[in-house]
C-alpha cells in the first residue's frame, strides 16, 4: 500500500465516529438530538439547526427508498429489449428504459460517499422536486450533505422544466446571459450541449452534497448497482470495462475535499483509457437523469393552467384576476413568460390567445432581485476545518453570493468558467441568479394543500437563499421591496416595523438590481389573487403527479402567510467587508461591494 493510502487509512480511523454517524447502515444507536450534536465536529452555533433534523433526514431516506423500489419494479416490468434499426434503437421500450434508468439513478443513495444520500434527498416529487424538509426550509435553507456536518449555501432548485433551458450564451444585443442550469448558470452545457445533464454531474462530487472525491467514483458505484444490466442495455455491454484499483472503495468512502487528497480531483489512479471510459459513464449518468427530468413524470404540463389553455378548465374569478395581474400590474410576465403579451399600459387589455400552449414561465435569463442576506444560511458557519481537514467557507460572513458574477470569474463557491470571453461581463452580472420557471412553485403534498399559513401547509423556502418563506411574502417582496427599504440587515428592522411586511433589509448585493419590480402598487387583495394564480401552475391537475403521494411527514398550522417564519428570524451579526477572494477578483465589482 502506498503512502497516499496509508494516509487515507489514518483519516478513516480518526474519523470513524463521524462516518458511523452518517452511514445508513448504523452500528451505533440512532441519534436523538440535532443531527450534529454528538459529532466530533459541529460548526453551527446553538439554535441554527432545526431540532428535528435527525428524524427528518431519516424520513426522507425512507421515502427515497419507496420511490427507488417503485422504479425497480418499473424496470422489471419492461419488455425484453430488441435492439434494431440503423442507427440501432431499443425498439418500443427505448424511451421508457432510459427514463427509468434516470429515475433509478436519481433515487439511488449509493451514489454518495457514505451511501446515505441520493440526488432526490434534496429534491422530492411532492414539492416539485424541491427541498423536502419543512424545518430545513424554515431555518438553514440549504440541506445537509452525505457528510451531515456539511451543508450547501443555496436552496435546492426545482427539477421540473429545467431540461428545457438552452446552452448558456451571451446575447450581445441584449447585453445579457441566457440559459445554463443552477442558480448561477454554471452548468453551461458547453460540452454535453444539455445544461440539465451537466447540472446532474455537479451534486455527486460537490463537497457539500453527495461528496464523492472523484467523478470515477460514480462509474465505480454504478458498476455495483443492482440496475447495472439496465445501464448496459441502454448504453452498451462494455460500459464498465474499467480496471479499478483495489483501493477504489476506500477512496470513494472518503469525502471530497479531504486533506489527504491534496487538492487532487482525480484521486483514483486510472490509466488514460480507463479514465476516458469512466468519464463516458459519467456523461451517460447525466444524460439518463436528464431524460427522466425531461419526461412527463417530472416536467408534466398537467396543471390547471395547462387545462385552461386547452379549454378544459375555467379559472375562478380570483385565479383569473391573478392571471391578469401576472401579465399586467405585477409585471411577472416580463421574466416568467407565459406565452402572452405583458399589458402594462393604462386601460390596456390583452384579448389575444396564447402564442405558446406549453409556456415555461421563464425567460431563461438571470436577475438580481435584491434579496437581503439570510443569516440563517448554514454556509456562513462552516468556517473551521472538519474531521477531514476540509473548510467549506473560510470567509464566514465575509462571503457574498454574487451568483452569475462569481461564476464568470471562476470564483469561490461556484465553478470554472469554460469561456474566457465571458469574464469581462462579470461586473454587470454580479448578484444575478437564474430566473427559474414559476411552474410548480406552489406544489405541495396532497395532505398539505398549500404553502401558505395558517394551513395546513407545507413550509417551503423561496429564492436562492431561502429568505422568503411563503408565496404571499414573495409577491409582497416584489410589490414593496423599494417602498419599505431600510438600511439595516435582517433581524434589525426598526421598532414599530415588521420584517417582510413593512421593512425590507438592504440587499446582499446592491449592484445590478432589477428595477422592473420593487414598487408595483398592488393592494393586499391583489397580492392574494396573484398567489391564487401561481397555485394554478402546480402539476397534477389533469392527471396524478407520479410519486406525489410519498410524503410521510406532518403539515404545519397557524400563523399568517405575511409573517410566516418570522418567529425564527435571528439578528445578522456585524458584517465584515466582502472577502477579497470574492469581491476583489478581476474584473472587480462596480461599485465595490461592502
Amino acid at each position: 500500500m502506498d503512502r497516499r493510502m496509508l494516509a487515507i487509512g489514518a483519516v478513516v480511523v480518526v474519523c470513524v465516529v463521524a462516518l458511523l454517524m452518517t452511514s445508513t447502515k448504523r452500528t451505533v444507536p440512532p441519534r436523538r438530538g440535532p443531527v450534529l450534536s454528538g459529532s466530533v465536529y459541529n460548526p453551527y452555533p446553538l439554535g441554527i439547526l432545526p431540532p428535528d433534523l435527525n428524524s427528518e433526514i431519516d424520513r426522507v431516506e425512507r421515502e427515497v427508498d419507496v420511490i427507488e423500489d417503485r422504479a425497480l419494479a418499473r424496470w422489471h416490468g419492461l419488455q425484453p429489449p430488441i435492439l434494431t434499426g440503423q442507427p440501432p434503437v431499443l425498439r418500443d421500450i427505448g424511451t421508457e428504459a432510459v427514463e427509468t434508468l434516470g429515475e433509478l439513478m436519481l433515487f439511488d443513495k449509493n451514489i454518495s460517499t457514505n451511501r446515505n444520500q441520493a440526488c432526490a434527498s434534496c429534491h422530492m416529487p411532492y414539492v416539485g422536486f424541491g427541498g423536502p424538509i419543512p424545518s430545513v426550509n424554515l431555518t438553514i435553507s440549504a440541506f445537509p450533505g452525505s457528510v451531515h456536518t456539511r451543508a450547501g449555501k443555496r436552496t435546492p432548485q426545482r427539477h421540473p422544466y429545467s431540461p428545457f433551458f438552452p446552452v448558456l450564451q451571451y446575447n450581445q444585443a441584449q447585453g445579457q446571459f441566457f440559459g445554463g442550469n443552477f442558480f448561477d448558470s454554471r452548468a453551461t452545457g458547453y460540452l454535453l450541449r444539455i445544461p440539465d445533464a451537466e447540472q446532474a454531474q455537479g451534486p455527486p462530487v460537490d463537497t457539500q452534497e453527495m461528496g464523492l472525491p472523484d467523478t470515477a467514483c460514480i462509474a465505480f458505484r454504478l458498476s455495483q448497482a443492482v440496475y447495472r444490466p439496465l445501464f448496459e442495455e441502454v448504453w452498451g455491454k462494455g460500459s464498465f470495462e474499467i480496471n479499478f484499483p483495489r483501493e477504489t472503495e476506500q477512496i470513494c468512502a472518503t469525502p471530497g475535499g479531504a486533506a489527504v487528497f491534496g487538492g487532487s480531483t482525480t484521486s483514483i489512479p486510472l490509466s488514460a483509457a480507463d479514465r476516458t471510459r469512466a468519464n463516458t459513464v459519467y456523461d451517460r449518468w447525466a444524460q439518463s437523469i436528464d431524460a427522466y427530468e425531461q419526461s412527463a413524470q417530472v416536467s408534466a404540463f398537467s396543471s390547471k393552467f395547462d387545462a385552461f389553455l386547452a379549454g378544459k378548465y375555467k379559472l375562478t374569478p380570483e385565479e383569473m384576476a391573478g392571471f391578469k395581474l401576472f401579465d399586467g400590474k405585477g409585471n411577472c410576465n416580463s421574466c416568467h413568460l407565459d406565452g402572452r403579451g405583458t399589458t402594462l399600459k393604462l386601460n390596456q387589455t390583452d384579448t389575444s390567445s396564447a402564442a405558446m400552449v406549453n409556456p415555461l414561465f421563464t425567460c431563461f435569463g438571470s436577475a438580481n432581485e435584491g434579496l437581503p442576506l439570510n443569516p440563517r444560511d448554514s454556509f456562513y458557519y462552516e468556517t473551521t476545518p472538519d474531521a477531514y481537514g476540509f473548510t467549506a467557507n473560510p470567509y464566514g460572513f465575509g462571503y457574498r453570493d454574487l451568483g452569475l458574477g462569481t461564476f464568470l470569474r471562476s470564483g469561490f463557491g461556484s465553478g470554472p468558467n469554460p469561456n474566457m470571453n465571458w469574464k469581462q461581463y462579470a461586473p454587470a452580472a454580479d448578484g444575478q441568479m437564474q430566473v427559474s420557471s414559476a411552474r410548480d412553485v406552489a406544489m405541495t403534498p396532497p395532505q398539505c394543500p398549500t404553502t401558505e399559513a395558517p394551513g395546513p401547509y407545507f413550509q417551503k423556502a423561496f429564492f436562492h437563499n431561502g429568505y422568503i418563506k411563503s408565496l404571499k411574502q414573495l409577491v409582497h417582496f416584489y410589490n414593496t421591496r423599494d417602498k419599505y427599504a431600510y438600511p439595516v440587515t435582517s433581524g434589525h428592522c426598526p421598532k414599530g416595523t415588521t420584517e417582510k411586511v413593512d421593512c425590507w433589509p438592504t440587499p446582499e448585493v446592491r449592484n445590478n438590481i432589477d428595477m422592473t419590480s420593487g414598487n408595483l402598487g398592488l393592494t393586499d387583495k391583489e397580492e392574494d389573487e396573484m398567489v391564487a394564480f401561481l397555485q394554478t401552475l402546480s402539476d397534477g391537475f389533469t392527471r396524478p403527479y407520479r410519486n406525489n403521494d410519498t410524503y410521510t411527514g406532518a403539515c404545519m398550522r397557524g400563523g399568517s402567510a405575511a409573517t410566516q417564519g418570522n418567529e425564527l428570524l435571528i439578528p445578522t451579526p456585524p458584517l465584515p467587508p466582502c472577502a477579497s477572494a470574492i469581491c476583489g477578483v478581476t474584473p472587480v465589482p462596480k461599485p465595490p461591494i461592502p
